[in-house]
């Protein structure tokens, strides 16, 4: 961002955060003009100010006829709201198993998170508790019966998975409520206590750790210097534990669950059932295709010129047997590519031919039933969600 409303530079200049937002911000329905380079591009754009409400849910949809999937992104004000609301809506159309996608959930609010936690745990059991060197425990249970105590449970998490995430999959992990599938999390588990200075920064002092409700400590190690911390991610997908199951062998202490499994401690929540990470390389051509937006502009055009090639579908899954990208679709993909964004697609190898197809697919679905159909189709390519379907038969 470099100005905004044509007259206000705000490059070369020490100007805070939240000057800019005030800059930004103003009353519904009115405008503001902005200046901003992207890839090295000055772009203009005029932007309507209006509320713009953000879910935290991102889809909830039935998979077959008692199989729910629902996808957390992170634990904000209404999370437990739409959670509530999405469930319930789930169950009465037959919902008897759930797949719940953690992935990629950096965590948020613990309220939120806990109070989900409750609705699959029966009262007063043990969802996570706080402890430190100068701070006593202090434990969080379940206060209620929940809404969803016996049917089949499957958490999806990755390595990107933080913070409040990790507490919800640790206690239904804990409990042998349910099977966690994926990777190994992010294990962030800090509690921290926030002072404001005077000159309007602030200062957050680590005073606890969460702990799963076994005694698993959540944090990953840091004792080493703060660049091997923030790395350590890299340094996962280096050593191969992103990649290849034998090499995540726990390190960490061993605890064992109620129902006589072995979880383990040490940092993040060890998942158990374990789901590479997709390394399938994708060509420097390929992600220019996908920068600059060029597959989902294209796709959006053949739909409007082929809207009666749809016109039979009935929902998204129609499209994976009615709608499977061949020659005819990558020649003008090719064109659309070399004359609207001047990018030269050469002849596409096997794999890549599979990559366009099924993103053409799933961008498809997205364009006629929007996020719904979306996850719907990207979910029958996703290793974790197949996985997790397998586990539930």
């Amino acid at each position: 961002l470099i100005m905004v409303n044509d007259s206000l530079s705000i490059t070369g200049k020490n100007i805070s955060a939240e000057k800019i937002r005030k800059l930004l911000k103003g009353e519904k329905g009115t405008s503001v003009k902005i200046n901003l380079v992207r890839d090295g591009q000055l772009i203009k754009l005029v932007v309507e100010r209006a509320v713009i409400p953000v879910p935290s849910v991102d889809v909830a949809y039935m998979m077959d006829n008692q199989t729910g999937f629902l996808k957390i992104n992170r634990f904000a004000d209404r999370t437990y709201e739409e959670f509530m609301e999405n469930m319930g809506r789930l169950q009465k159309l037959g919902m008897k198993q759930l797949i719940l996608d953690l992935r990629g959930n950096g965590g948020g609010l613990m309220k939120e998170a806990t109070a989900i936690a409750d609705e699959f745990l029966s009262e007063d059991k043990l969802i996570v508790y706080t402890e430190g060197d100068k701070v006593s425990r202090t434990d969080f249970r379940a206060q209620r019966d929940g809404i969803f105590e016996k049917g089949k449970l499957v958490v999806l998490i990755d390595e990107t998975s933080a913070s409040a995430s990790e507490v919800l999959c640790g206690a239904l992990q804990d409990w042998d409520r349910a099977t966690i599938v994926g990777r190994r999390s992010f294990g962030k588990g800090l509690v921290q206590t926030q002072f404001q200075l005077s000159d309007g920064s602030a200062v957050r002092l680590t005073v606890a750790r969460y702990f799963s409700p076994l005694g698993r400590n959540i944090q990953k190690p840091y004792g080493k210097d703060k660049n091997a911390y923030n790395e350590e991610l890299l340094e996962r997908y280096h050593n191969g534990s992103l990649i290849k199951a034998d090499t995540t062998a726990p390190k960490g202490k061993s605890f064992k669950t109620p129902g006589g499994r072995l979880v383990y401690g040490g940092g993040g929540i060890t998942p158990d059932v374990f789901v590479p990470l997709d390394t399938s390389r994708v060509s420097p051509l390929l992600l220019k295709l996908y920068y600059k937006n060029s597959l989902n502009n294209f796709v959006y055009r053949y739909y409007v010129q082929n809207k009666k090639q749809f016109s039979g579908m009935t929902k998204p899954m129609d499209l994976i047997n009615g709608f499977q990208p061949g020659k005819t679709e990558l020649d003008a993909l090719r064109n659309f590519a070399l004359t609207a964004d001047s990018i030269a697609l050469n002849s596409f190898s096997q794999i890549e031919t599979k990559q366009v197809s099924q993103r053409m697919q799933i961008l498809m679905a997205r364009q006629i039933w929007r996020t719904e159909g979306y996850y719907e189709v990207s979910n029958q390519f996703d290793p974790a969600v197949q996985k997790a379907t397998s586990l539930l038969k």
